[in-house]
């Protein structure tokens, strides 16, 4: 028989034993990718976690026979349902053994756990924050996750999900491309400079990692403005933007995030991260100096870059803006000497016009994270 417990986040030893078990339920999977250890452990702290400022949530451990067996959290974004008037609940961090009568129990406490609070739809995985990554994979399982910006999970799992009434909300898709994608003929080149020019655009590089963490705040208000119109979107706390700044833009290359300027406004954002995900698979979670060591030494001899976080302002995607976008990721892959590949990672199937720039260039659709709904 499965019980369902609810973890007391006060109490250490539940929030460790809720945190636990994705390392012990990945261990032997040399596709996973170990989140640090101080990564796993925030979304527990209510003190700490900006989500808590605003909205509900609450984790719940699956055992059978005194042995865990799965795990998942059930989410209330009031942000997100006053702004689309909805009335949704999510779920997020749902691992569980290859057993459906697990995947039934921990699904039923969300279900639950959502009608209490006079929900009356379930989605996700959707996570506590908007850098939390989208989805359950349903396609590419014999690809290393990347980093800890997408979900890994067995194969076993959409067809629990399916057998229990969920359907597709929305896909996000992961691209491959080879750098040489990327490499912009003259001609385009001028025509990119043309388009500066006449809208009067201009490419804002940061000088250092102290420079980007100035501008942060800044970025991060027209990275929400950029996806009013997507399906994730939700206006963004003060808590959310220095959520960003302290977990995203610290850890940054501040050479591979760049912004489009008109005039004195922030209308467009590059986000380029290298792939450490080796040397996170090696520190097994764990950020001491010689992880950290070796994390520095990773990002200096990586091949991948993930393109994670691209956009225009909608006003300026019909100006040029997205050339001007895919110009400057080229401009930034060569200037490097080092990448031979690029991951457009969980790209919206809603951001059409994204979709069809990515199919232009070639890009092979080699991931896919599907996120799932439920009337209750």
């Amino acid at each position: 028989m499965v019980t369902i417990e609810k973890v007391d986040t006060t109490n250490k030893k539940e929030v460790k034993r809720f945190v636990q078990f994705l390392y012990h339920h990945y261990k032997d999977c040399p596709q996973w990718v170990p989140p640090l250890f101080v990564d796993a452990y925030l979304p527990l702290n209510r003190q700490k976690h900006p989500f808590f400022e605003h909205s509900e949530a609450d984790f719940f451990i699956a055992a059978r026979n005194g042995e865990m067996v799965g795990r998942i959290a059930a989410l209330e974004n009031k942000p997100f349902n006053d702004w689309h008037k909805t009335k949704k609940g999510s779920f997020y961090y749902f691992e569980t053994i290859a057993d459906q009568e697990v995947a039934d129990a921990l699904m039923g406490a969300v279900v639950d756990w959502s009608q209490k609070r006079g929900l009356d739809t379930i989605v996700g995985p959707k996570g506590l924050s908007p850098f939390d990554g989208y989805g359950i994979l349903v396609d590419g399982y014999e690809h290393r996750q990347m980093m800890s910006m997408t979900n890994y999970n067995f194969d076993y799992y959409p067809r629990f999900l399916e057998k229990m009434g969920f359907e597709k909300e929305v896909d996000f898709v992961s691209c491959y491309l080879p750098a040489e994608a990327f490499r912009i003929p003259e001609r385009v080149e001028r025509i990119a400079e043309r388009v500066m020019t006449r809208g009067n655009l201009k490419i804002k590089k940061f000088k250092n990692k102290r420079d980007l963490v100035q501008w942060a705040q800044r970025i991060g208000q027209t990275y929400n403005d950029t996806f009013i119109n997507n399906w994730e979107y939700y206006p963004f706390t003060q808590g959310d933007i220095d959520y960003a700044v302290q977990n995203v833009f610290m850890v940054a290359d501040h050479r591979l995030i760049k912004i489009i300027m008109h005039e004195d406004d922030i209308v467009g954002f590059l986000f380029g991260f290298p792939d450490v995900s080796a040397a996170l698979m090696r520190a097994r979670g764990r950020l001491n100096p010689l992880s950290i060591l070796d994390l520095v030494i990773e990002m200096r001899r990586t091949k991948t870059i993930s393109g994670n976080g691209m956009g225009v302002l909608p006003v300026f995607q019909g100006t040029g803006g997205n050339a001007l976008l895919y110009y400057e990721m080229g401009r930034t892959i060569f200037e490097f000497n080092q990448f031979e590949h690029v991951e457009m990672t969980q790209v919206a199937e809603t951001t059409r016009q994204m979709r069809a720039d990515l199919k232009n260039l070639h890009g092979v659709e080699y991931k896919n994270h599907r996120v799932y709904r439920k009337s209750i």
